[in-house]
């Protein structure tokens, strides 16, 4: 039953962050699924997030609850994703303002791109945390506080996204797994945060 507490299996260390990692995989491809919609993808990392905070509690959990807590995400989440999607286009705009020449542009270029990248740290950590209920506008608020004030961790989830593109160079279709490696290092860098 999802949200109920599963009892520990007694298996070894090794072979509990064995299974973590293996249902993190596994929850790249939920996340890769429910990405298809192109605006969804905030939604779909939220409830990755939280299927492998409730696997890492122990808690009973499963595609069912994956796909509630996504169509639950969604209601709001779509919003997120459009916007994402708004400052991705509005930061490749001034990318080819830069590359024409315009005076200041490779400056102006070079700020957008950070941008962007804190933008889409902030997102990951507020889908790290997601939980059904909360407003996307406070976690995105909170998440973005936590970008700045956690350079840390934040520079731990670049990193971790760089592993995607790197992932699909090496294999294509290794870069769909590697979405629940980075939905699963958001939440240890928020995990770790909260413990700080």
């Amino acid at each position: 039953m999802a949200g109920t507490r599963v009892k520990a299996r007694g298996e070894s260390l090794f072979a509990e962050r064995f299974a973590v990692f293996a249902e993190a995989l596994l929850t790249g491809v939920w996340i890769a699924v429910a990405s298809l919609g192109v605006v969804t993808y905030p939604a779909a990392f939220a409830a990755g997030a939280r299927h492998l905070r409730r696997r890492i509690a122990h808690e009973g959990g499963g595609l069912r609850a994956f796909a509630a807590d996504f169509r639950t995400a969604l209601r709001r989440g779509w919003l997120v994703g459009l916007a994402g999607w708004a400052a991705a286009v509005a930061v490749w705009v001034d990318v080819q303002a830069a590359r024409a020449g315009i005076p200041g542009g490779p400056l102006a270029g070079a700020v957008g791109v950070v941008a962007l990248i804190a933008l889409v740290v902030a997102g990951l950590r507020a889908a790290a945390v997601w939980e059904p209920g909360a407003r996307w506008r406070t976690l995105l608020a909170h998440a973005g506080r936590r970008t700045v004030l956690d350079p840390a961790g934040s520079f731990l989830l670049v990193g971790g996204l760089a592993v995607m593109p790197l992932s699909a160079w090496f294999a294509t279709p290794l870069a769909i797994p590697v979405l629940g490696a980075v939905a699963a290092a958001a939440v240890a860098v928020e995990e770790r945060y909260r413990h700080r």
